[in-house]
């Protein structure tokens, strides 16, 4: 990523350049993307192609300040961690899914982030409702966030001693959990942007996928808290936890609030037939 291109998208999370690629600047710079950047599927249901390009993904998110989902906005932001210095590897995982069953491979992508200041962490900030800040992944123990209480582990056996369904552990793979619940299992074994192609055509596509069946568009708040517009219904959660919900009635409502919560300016709905 040229430096001008890495200003522009620094610019649009609402981040300064960093001295120099710490864990600290990290921190920063992987909230302010959470709270700017929504996490989105509305081009699967604009009509819209998606390409695993980082060109392609720089001109969608920088150039029109839309969102996407894991492997287009970990994909960018691991481009714009390698121009300010940091080491990036993507990493692919599966999400675990009902009854403790694995997703399909390349399910997900999110990135291994090695600081100056040592130690690898876990960015992911293409995952919707997840940690607010990066995970440290040599750590053990509960690590303590907005986000909740997360823990990585080797990966091994899900809740009861079985294998998960779908899959086994290869080495070095690591199980992610979230308030003492499985969210994925990440391979261990760094990929390119391209091998998440078929990824990424299957959760646009197929008719088993989540992203298929309604538009979701989810971001951070400042306080902590997230919005998200699934089909029609506005869900608003405050950090303290209270949800209020509304269905919007009309399709201007639909892209008014697109545009006032998210900065996203559509001229027309996305198709909600699956909702």
């Amino acid at each position: 990523m040229e430096t001008a291109q890495a200003d522009l998208l620094l610019r649009r999370i609402g981040a300064r350049r960093p001295a120099r690629p710490t864990a600290g600047a990290l921190r920063e710079l992987h909230l302010r993307h959470l709270v700017e950047v929504p996490f989105e599927n509305l081009s699967v249901h604009l009509g819209e192609e998606i390409v695993l390009e980082e060109g392609r993904l720089w001109e969608k998110v920088a150039g029109a300040r839309r969102g996407g989902f894991c492997y287009e906005l970990n994909g960018l932001f691991g481009a714009l961690l390698r121009s300010l210095g940091y080491e990036v590897e993507l990493l692919a995982a599966r999400t675990y899914g009902d009854g403790g069953r694995l997703g399909i491979p390349y399910d997900h992508m999110a990135l291994r982030v090695r600081t100056e200041d040592g130690g690898d962490l876990l960015a992911d900030i293409g995952f919707g409702a997840h940690s607010h800040h990066p995970l440290d992944l040599g750590e053990r123990g509960d690590q303590h966030e907005p986000g909740g209480v997360f823990r990585v582990t080797g990966a091994g056996p899900a809740p009861g001693g079985r294998a998960p369904a779908g899959g086994s552990a290869g080495p070095g793979d690591l199980d992610v959990l979230r308030d003492g619940t499985p969210v994925y299992r990440l391979e261990a074994t760094p990929r390119a942007l391209s091998d998440f192609v078929t990824g990424a055509w299957w959760h646009s596509t197929s008719p088993r996928s989540r992203f298929v069946t309604s538009p979701v568009c989810s971001r951070l708040t400042e306080d902590g808290g997230r919005v998200t517009l699934r089909g029609r219904r506005l869900v608003v959660t405050a950090a303290d936890g209270h949800r209020e919900e509304r269905d919007l009635a009309t399709d201007q409502e639909v892209l008014t609030v697109y545009r006032e919560r998210f900065g996203i300016v559509l001229d027309r709905v996305p198709d909600v037939s699956g909702v």
